[in-house]
Parts: C-alpha cells; structure tokens; sequence
C-alpha cells in the first residue's frame, strides 16, 4: 500500500503555477486575469496530487511541509487522508498549506478501471481556499501501449479574506509515455492534453485548450514545455507557453502582441 505506482501517483505539474495575484494592466485589451487564475486553480488542484504522492512514497519525509498521513483499507472504497495541520506550513517549493486532503481510490494505479478522487477538506494553498474534486481514472493502454488517464476537476480558489472566487473545471487525458517500467517516480513522464473552462475573480468566464500537449516529469515541479490558450468572453486569446524543455518556474502569457514574463513567487 506505501508504493506510489501502485496507489495514487500522477504528481503530473499539467498546470500553470504562477503567482496568485491580481494583474495590474490597465488596458483591457492587455489584461490576463483569466490566464493566471486558471493557472493558479490548477496549480492548487495539482499541487494536491504531489501532495499524496510523496505521502504514498515516504509519508512526505523529503519535504519539511510533511503531512500527518493516515489510511483506511478496511472501508470500500479505501481513503487516504494527509492532514497538515491548522497552522500554515512553508513547503520546500515555498507553497503554504493548511487543512487535509482526502483521497478514496478503488484500486491500484496501475489497474484499468481504478477511480482516484481526491477532495479538498478546509485546505488552503498559500492562503487561498481550495474547494471542488480531482477525479482520476485509468482507462487502461492506448494504441502506443501507454497506460492513460481521464482527469477530470471541477473545483473553485477563495480568496482567504473571500474578496474574489474563481472557478475551474478541466477535463484531461494523461499518458504516461516513460518511467513505468521502473519502481521509482522522478523518471515519470506524462504528456497531458484537453481542455477546460472557468469564471475568473473579476466574473468573466473563459475557456481553456492546451494546444501542444503539457510534458511533465516528476522530478521537475514545474511544466517543461507545452501551450495552453485561454480565451475570456468576448476578449483576445492570451497563450501560455511553457518554454523548451528547461526545468525553471517561468513562463509567458502572450495577448495582442504582448508578452508577460511570470515568475513563480
């Protein structure tokens, strides 16, 4: 029950992670709130997958922000639950959290079939409060002989002080392309497609679509490479572009031949 592969891997980074901020641009035409609150929404929803990841592998030891895990194999089905606390800890990548996490799975990764659903329970990620589910099911080999996964999210961030809501849903497939074949996780590569939808702080709705499949590796916290476009109601496209391949916490929105630079911080 303690190994990743065999529970509840997918620490798949299949998401933007910025700084959950407000933007500051003036002109309408050039303002990307829609683009950093989806990606701070899936930054939060899959930050929570690393989350049990590392639980399922070492209880969390490698990281100073370790969580109280506790398991239920007796219950049908069987629950894990990683408990951080009611005070906010600092994690190595600088995430506060606080609050649990409880994750039900019917099986084993590995095994088609298998429904992982992970819910947030009073959690918070640097002061933000998390709502919704991640559900995760494996739909076994594709024509490649790469086991795959519907990841589904319809979940929400509140501001600690309820000052603004987003909310986020996506719909994902992701395929394990290389590591499978090794006990470890940090050689895991996904490569993860599909799209979304959400309503950003400022009440505008906008659609997402990765259009060049996000690459992960685990042993990178952030994307590596990829495209993600979303396109608020009525207003520009704003791209997302995760770079070559270099492992760093930057990337770019680009909106009506401008280009922002984001720092993870």
């Amino acid at each position: 029950m303690t190994s990743l592969k065999n529970l509840t891997t997918l620490t798949l980074m299949a998401v933007a992670l910025v700084a959950c901020r407000k933007d500051k641009d003036e002109a309408p035409d050039l303002d990307y709130t829609s683009a950093t609150d989806n990606a701070c929404a899936e930054d939060a929803f899959t930050d929570m997958l690393t989350q049990v990841d590392q639980a399922v592998e070492d209880n969390g030891l490698r990281d100073d922000c370790a969580p109280l895990v506790t398991f239920d194999t007796v219950a049908v089905p069987h629950t894990l639950t990683l408990n951080f606390g009611d005070v906010n800890c600092t994690a190595q990548n600088g995430r506060l959290r606080r609050g649990r996490i409880q994750v039900s799975y019917t099986g084993h990764y590995r095994d088609p079939g298998t429904v992982i659903t992970i819910t947030p329970l009073n959690y918070y990620v640097n002061n933000n409060l998390v709502l919704g589910t991640k559900t995760v099911t494996n739909m076994g080999t594709n024509d490649d002989g790469h086991l795959y996964y519907s990841v589904v999210v319809n979940g929400s961030l509140t501001a600690g002080d309820g000052s603004w809501i987003a909310t986020h849903q996506a719909q994902r497939t992701r395929t394990w392309i290389a590591g499978s074949d090794t006990p470890g996780i940090f050689d895991d590569v996904y490569l993860i497609t599909g799209a979304g939808s959400g309503v950003n702080r400022n009440g505008v709705a906008y659609t997402v679509a990765i259009t060049n499949a996000l690459r992960v590796q685990i042993g990178c916290p952030w994307i590596t490479q990829g495209t993600v476009v979303v396109t608020p109601v009525s207003r520009p496209e704003r791209t997302i572009d995760y770079g070559n391949g270099t492992c760093d916490s930057t990337f770019t929105i680009s909106v009506n031949g401008q280009t922002y630079t984001i720092t993870i911080g």
